[in-house]
């Protein structure tokens, strides 16, 4: 029961206030930056507010199910910028050390980074995209800029653990953890809170995907050294921590 006890003691609350103490933000240090600096082409998706069919929340959360068969339809580029933004987008910058998002995160820190795996959305390059939220702070749109080529159905199923169903759905979006952003404030008591921030993200993917109208799953299971090497990652100062397979449900 070893290992057991060692895990049941990391999910408890340890003394933030001594964690802090000893926390790169008490010594003075500059916090990280929000997001990766992006050069090169960017990609502009369109306001998303059109792409919401009527929905109240109650019947939001009525629909919400795992979705792992998906038909052949493309998303559009809206559908996709309401994924990105509803997960991750930043409303606003809190203090000049943190920012405000649509999911909460302790300390204001959010320190994932998203990743988009994207087979079929309308007027779009497949491939794989870099969400870059610090581009359209306050504002109801999304930046993205292509990072790489998008991988075959048999390296997409390598990366997800052999589940072979994901590398049918239109968009994969992948999480990364840069875990300074929250080791900064939090120390070593860090890793505890992100992993309950990284749950908030989760259930606001999920919750939006039905909001469009579309079926969603999360992935927990995944390769982890298949999905940094695709992503470009280099497991330690940033890796991949979860997966969302998104797209119009087979009935």
């Amino acid at each position: 029961m070893s290992e057991f006890n060692q895990n049941r003691r990391f999910m408890q609350c340890p003394s933030f206030k001594e964690a802090m103490s000893q926390s790169d933000q008490s010594k003075g240090v500059t916090p990280p930056p929000f997001g990766k600096q992006v050069e090169g082409e960017l990609i502009t998706l369109p306001p998303f507010e059109g792409a919401l069919p009527v929905a109240a929340y109650a019947d939001l959360l009525d629909k919400r199910r795992s979705k792992r068969s998906y038909e052949e339809t493309p998303m559009t580029q809206a559908q996709l910028s309401f994924m990105l933004w509803s997960t991750q987008g930043i409303q606003s910058i809190r203090g000049g050390v943190g920012t405000l998002r649509v999911a909460p995160s302790g300390g204001a820190r959010h320190p994932f980074e998203t990743y988009v795996a994207v087979k079929a959305v309308e007027g779009l390059a497949s491939g794989i995209y870099y969400y870059a939220p610090a581009e359209n702070i306050g504002e109801k749109c999304c930046t993205i800029k292509r990072v790489g080529e998008l991988p075959d159905a048999e390296k997409i199923s390598e990366m997800l653990a052999t589940q072979k169903w994901a590398a049918n759905a239109p968009i994969i979006l992948f999480y990364s953890c840069v875990p300074y952003k929250s080791e900064w404030r939090y120390a070593g008591s860090s890793h505890r809170v992100m992993l309950i921030d990284l749950g908030h993200v989760g259930q606001n993917a999920m919750l939006s995907a039905a909001a469009l109208g579309l079926g969603s799953c999360c992935m927990a299971a995944y390769n982890q050294s298949a999905c940094d090497e695709v992503l470009g990652l280099d497991g330690l100062n940033e890796y991949t921590v979860y997966a969302v397979a998104v797209g119009k449900p087979k009935e």
